[in-house]
């Protein structure tokens, strides 16, 4: 899930982590049956995606353009499954070890392209704060 930001932040423990201005938040959540092409096809969307406004007003410019930064956040939430009663199930989210190293070579794969990269703490309870600029919210 992206989310064209003005400012956004976690905290974890009362304590700011992680916090960046313009740019992206990205919140992200790995499915068990991802494959290992999904971080490196995901990060070249996230780097060639043009929703950031050029001076005519129209999304016509990408993070690297406007020299934004992105807040990663995992969040294996994102799987869930809430077809059957009022509980949300998550046996579609991929366990521990592959849902980090998958969001870590996602973030390693921004970071390779000269994307500023700021991240949430892998399975830490976290307190996320943004300001959502448009609002602008795109699920990939």
């Amino acid at each position: 899930m992206i989310q064209r930001v003005k400012s956004a932040r976690v905290r974890v423990g009362g304590q700011n982590i992680a916090e960046i201005e313009r740019g992206l938040l990205l919140l992200v959540g790995v499915g068990k049956d991802d494959k290992i092409e999904e971080p490196e096809r995901l990060s070249k969307k996230v780097i060639n995606l043009r929703i950031f406004e050029d001076t005519q007003g129209k999304m016509n410019l990408n993070i690297k353009q406007i020299n934004g930064r992105v807040l990663s956040v995992p969040q294996f939430t994102l799987y869930a499954d809430t077809r059957k009663g009022n509980r949300p199930g998550f046996d579609m989210s991929a366990e521990a070890g592959m849902a980090k190293e998958y969001w870590e070579r996602f973030n390693n794969m921004l970071r390779e392209n000269d994307i500023d990269v700021k991240v949430g703490v892998f399975g830490a309870h976290m307190e996320v704060e943004l300001i959502n600029d448009g609002p602008v919210t795109i699920l990939l």
